[in-house]
């Protein structure tokens, strides 16, 4: 099994790459995902959100408004922190879950697991490798802006409250830059796949079996 840590910045178009990956046959663990599920209505993790965020970021139906929520988070650095030490916990034990679940029934996976502060967190080691969509600062502006419908000011603030896109570069050992076309980003990915299935390939019966025919 190759574990791959897939990363990149806010509207870098992680997600496209992902799904790209996820239909050629990659396994996708979505760390958001998980972090709403461990996020359901009276669960450890939300009453520690509610207890620390307050009532008002709740929809009528008890569940965490996101939107709210990251309102509050991004504009404070100090309370962005704060949020992921009261989810994180929670979130690495349902991936442990599931990742040895896959080790036991799919033990040639090559297993992608997106998460977006992989390296701000300095989860590096916990994956065999780490994969980069990459996409120019500008580029995310605009993204965000149509995606999200944010003025610039609120996209630019946005970003500057992630590590800076360029800083990534060095800490990851596959990039791919998706801030051209989308054919342009396919391509990229089906090299990205190639490369991949031979490293998974080699740690899995190593070098010596790997190279025969």
């Amino acid at each position: 099994m190759l574990n791959v840590g897939l990363t990149g910045g806010i509207a870098c178009g992680k997600s496209t790459v992902a799904r790209m990956l996820a239909e050629k046959g990659a396994l996708l663990i979505d760390f958001d995902e998980l972090a709403h599920a461990v996020e359901e209505p009276e669960g450890p993790a939300w009453r520690e959100i509610v207890r620390h965020f307050g009532r008002e970021i709740l929809q009528e139906d008890g569940r965490i408004d996101r939107r709210k929520l990251g309102a509050a988070v991004f504009a404070d650095r100090g309370k962005l922190d704060l949020l992921n030490r009261l989810v994180h916990p929670a979130v690495f034990e349902a991936w442990q879950r599931r990742m040895e679940e896959i080790r036991t029934t799919r033990p040639d996976a090559i297993v992608l697991s997106d998460i977006p502060l992989l390296i701000e967190e300095g989860l590096q080691p916990m994956f065999d490798l780490v994969l980069l969509v990459y996409s120019l600062p500008q580029e995310q502006i605009r993204r965000l802006m149509d995606r999200n419908g944010y003025g610039r000011e609120e996209a630019e603030r946005r970003i500057a409250s992630q590590m800076p896109i360029g800083d990534k570069l060095p800490c990851a050992d596959l990039v791919i830059r998706n801030d051209g076309s989308l054919e342009n980003t396919r391509r990229a990915v089906d090299e990205v796949w190639e490369e991949l299935k031979k490293r998974e390939r080699l740690q899995r019966i190593g070098p010596q079996e790997a190279r025969r025919p």
